[in-house]
């Protein structure tokens, strides 16, 4: 039985702010995690940075891990009832503030007992943080429609997620660790509060077996997924070096810092508006290779770069953030096409969204250990000023993304715009987006 059959109701901006909401909490409380949390723990309680390292990475592989199974999870909850997913991410709720909190407000300060602290208490919050992700997620995935209607569903996520990353960006410096994390914790229940009155999605025929590798049978969820792990790897890597470029390369003073990532975010934001216009136009995969080609251009120009030229190094933000805001806002919509195509609506998107969140993380692994390990290979150190080790530099956070981001978009092409095209010769924006050879 297919999944998305009949018509379905446009999504009011009243609806999707309800759905859309627990975006920020979620975002927000990313960056206090993997930015403030290991200088905080350095400087205001001595761990060292080889041990804060070790805690985590062993942390984020674990995240990564159970992803699938708490996909799993999800979709077992989905056919219980939505009432059951709803509890279900309420006790999530409660968990990841209180991690949150207990993370950055220890019982103890003594060096071995706080390490086990901040060890238990980092796999708790993640855990509470990838089941809410992935309910969220799979919920927005089952509600289903056109492209264009995927596509506002997730732009209402991911652009309120942006607003979060904004917020937990200055908040820290402006209010302290203290009224931050009350806003959290009150923009988490916020989003919890919303979810609860946004639009269900449709009752469907339901199965009994959840099959944890259900999404690696559809060769449209294989085709998609590699897509998506080499454009995500080489939009990670600009990620992991973008200080060590604008503090050796551009010599910025480093009150620069903030509205460099500042407008790389708040123009990603202000693109998905445009983008979404253009979706209508074109459809998901052709404006996401948009995405991609305006990404390699901006990084290119990126190489001409050098010491003092901050005011143009603002300008590739504002740019790169707008190619930015197909990374957001398309894939995701575009998997849910692939979900509802299979057959699967209402009954498997825990468990694709659980590999999809698992290739997230493994995307930022993968950056930080392809790009970091090179560039020492090439004689570049923190703090670096010879041409031959800046060059590295420039190379690793400029061209290496370029090449990566230039296989993606091939394979974005070859894989998905060139067989949809084949098999869908009207050229319509079709319900899959993509291509209709599923198995």
């Amino acid at each position: 039985m297919s999944a998305d059959s009949g018509p379905h109701p446009p999504i009011t901006a009243a609806q999707g702010l309800r759905y859309g909401l627990l975006g920020l909490p979620l975002a927000f409380v990313a960056l206090p995690l993997y930015v403030v949390l290991p200088n905080h723990y350095a400087r205001e309680f001595g761990v060292p940075l080889a041990t804060l390292g070790a805690v985590l990475l062993g942390a984020r592989l674990l995240d990564a891990l159970i992803d699938p199974l708490i996909g799993r999870v999800t979709d077992v909850l989905f056919a219980r009832s939505l009432r059951s997913v709803l509890a279900w991410c309420a006790a999530a709720c409660v968990i990841l503030g209180l991690g949150f909190s207990l993370l950055f407000f220890p019982p103890t300060r003594e060096p071995a007992p706080l390490v086990a602290w901040a060890s238990v208490m980092l796999v708790v919050t993640y855990a509470a943080y990838s089941a809410l992700s992935v309910a969220h997620q799979a919920w927005g995935a089952m509600l289903g429609g056109d492209e264009a209607q995927r596509s506002r569903i997730v732009s209402w996520r991911e652009g309120l997620g942006l607003a979060g990353v904004l917020l937990a960006s200055v908040m820290p410096a402006l209010a302290g660790l203290r009224w931050t994390t009350a806003l959290f914790m009150l923009a988490l229940l916020c989003g919890w509060l919303a979810w609860t009155q946004a639009p269900r999605p449709r009752p469907v025929m339901r199965h009994t077996d959840f099959n944890l590798w259900l999404p690696f049978k559809r060769p449209a969820f294989r085709r998609l997924l590699a897509v998506f792990v080499l454009n995500g790897i080489a939009s990670a890597i600009p990620a992991t070096l973008v200080l060590f470029f604008v503090q050796d390369r551009l010599q910025a003073p480093r009150s620069m810092e903030p509205a460099f990532l500042g407008s790389y975010f708040l123009f990603a934001a202000l693109s998905i508006p445009l983008w979404l216009q253009l979706v209508r136009r074109l459809g998901l995969a052709r404006s996401w290779l948009c995405g991609m080609v305006l990404s390699m251009a901006v990084f290119i120009w990126a190489t001409q770069l050098g010491a003092g030229d901050t005011t143009t190094f603002l300008v590739v933000c504002a740019l790169s953030g707008l190619a930015l805001g197909t990374d957001l806002a398309l894939p995701g919509a575009m998997l849910a096409g692939v979900i509802a195509q299979a057959g699967d609506r209402g009954q498997s998107e825990g468990a694709y969204f659980g590999w999809w969140n698992f290739a997230t993380k493994l995307n930022l692994a993968l950056a930080a250990g392809l790009a970091l390990p090179l560039l020492g290979m090439f004689g570049y150190l923190p703090g670096a000023r010879e041409a031959g080790a800046l060059n590295a530099l420039t190379v690793a956070y400029c061209l290496l993304p370029c090449l990566l981001k230039l296989m993606a978009a091939a394979a974005l092409y070859l894989l998905v715009i060139r067989p949809g095209k084949r098999m869908d010769p009207s050229h319509n924006n079709s319900e899959l987006g993509i291509t209709h050879h599923v198995s």
